[in-house]
């Protein structure tokens, strides 16, 4: 959708006229580094070329009225800043009004509504980060609109806030982060301790990154992801009887062996190793591929996905599926589940000779065993969130 486009279909639901602010906020793909951001682990995800975009004008009440061209059958959905808690019946608003409550928490009070329409690209509820992709976008709109100047590296940390505080789920920073601090090329390597980051170019020249969408609906609060987060932060608590550590992403593999035993619970053991072993799994897959070896780090996309199913039992078998039929595929260099699991997608190195096989035989194979058919996008590495 080009800025014409988006003016025009806010002008048919909202009318034509006024100051409109327009913005592109994109999805997320993680390449490797599962489940570790909220491990005080690395993590290493890419801003995509589809997400959702937004226009926007200011109202001269205090009422917000919201349109989505994904919901059309909804209609305008219309909030007001004098009721700002969350509504379970009003859906997908909540990612955008928990925007206004974070910056409200902060003391940027918005005291106007305004009307917005959006429209996204991102498959729903496939794990490509969409809530993080509206929460951020609306943070670039709120800042456009009322003169907030926050950079996007904040503006990624009210997006968690707001998740985490107003629509319940326990994310780490990692979705929101690589939404807002995206480079056209290039990964993000994030330690989610510290939010110190690089980009490293992920030059995949005769390669094509493939998503393949499971089509299994999933909502991340209801999910196990919670309660994986609390078995992390049990492992850590009894690690911590031992070794003196902040977080699971400061052991190395062979500390955790040495001290794994502190650990009571075999279940707890098996989700810390995967934290820790997939933490050092992301650092060395960034060595690898800054000295252009992207086999090598296929490979270790492969052994993401194993431990993701195995230590960690995030995948299904709608995910495994997806990628044990892939690495079947000659010409596929690696491929796993990303995002929180539980359905979603799985991200796929694939050589440009192969991606239509890739997608074909990937795609019968799952159609025949799962009985409903995967979704295929090829994608690119895109900016972040931007005015447009």
């Amino acid at each position: 959708m080009n800025k014409e486009e988006l003016l025009q279909a806010f002008g048919a639901v909202f009318g034509e006229g006024g100051d409109i602010v327009t913005v592109f906020s994109p999805g997320r793909v993680n390449m490797i580094g599962e489940h570790t951001d909220y491990n005080g682990g690395h993590v290493f995800p890419c801003a995509l070329t589809i997400g959702t975009y937004f226009a926007a004008r200011k109202r001269d009440d205090r009422v917000f009225r919201f349109f989505s061209g994904n919901f059309e059958k909804q209609g305008i959905v219309e909030r007001t800043l004098d009721a700002l808690e969350y509504d379970e019946e009003k859906g997908f608003t909540n990612y955008l009004m928990g925007m206004v409550w974070s910056y409200a928490k902060r003391d940027m009070i918005v005291n106007e509504g305004m009307d917005v329409y959006l429209w996204g690209n991102i498959p729903n509820g496939s794990g490509l980060s969409s809530s993080a992709s509206i929460e951020v976008g609306m943070g670039k709109v709120l800042n456009e609109m009322y003169g907030f100047d926050v950079p996007n590296r904040e503006i990624a940390l009210i997006g968690q806030y707001s998740e985490n505080n107003y629509n319940g789920v326990n994310c780490g920073i990692m979705d929101q982060f690589a939404v807002a601090m995206g480079k056209a090329d290039n990964a993000i390597f994030l330690d989610t301790a510290t939010l110190e980051y690089e980009y490293a170019p992920l030059a995949l020249d005769g390669m094509k990154i493939v998503i393949a969408s499971s089509n299994k609906k999933r909502r991340l609060g209801e999910s196990k992801y919670n309660e994986r987060r609390a078995e992390c932060e049990e492992a850590l608590a009894e690690l911590q009887t031992v070794v003196d550590i902040k977080s699971l992403g400061e052991l190395t593999n062979e500390a955790f062996e040495q001290y794994k035993d502190a650990i009571k619970s075999e279940i707890r053991q098996k989700r810390a190793r995967h934290a820790v072993y997939e933490n050092q799994r992301t650092v060395e897959a960034v060595r690898l591929l800054k000295e252009g070896e992207v086999e090598a780090f296929g490979k270790l996309m492969n052994d993401s996905h194993v431990s993701l199913r195995d230590d960690y039992e995030v995948t299904g078998i709608e995910l495994d599926t997806l990628a044990e039929e892939a690495w079947k595929i000659d010409g596929c260099v690696g491929s796993r589940m990303t995002g929180a699991g539980f359905g979603g997608c799985t991200v796929s190195i694939v050589k440009d000779e192969a991606v239509d096989r890739f997608i074909k035989e990937v795609g019968e194979a799952y159609l025949k065993k799962i009985g409903y058919a995967a979704d295929f996008y090829v994608v690119s590495i895109g900016e972040g969130t931007h005015v447009i």
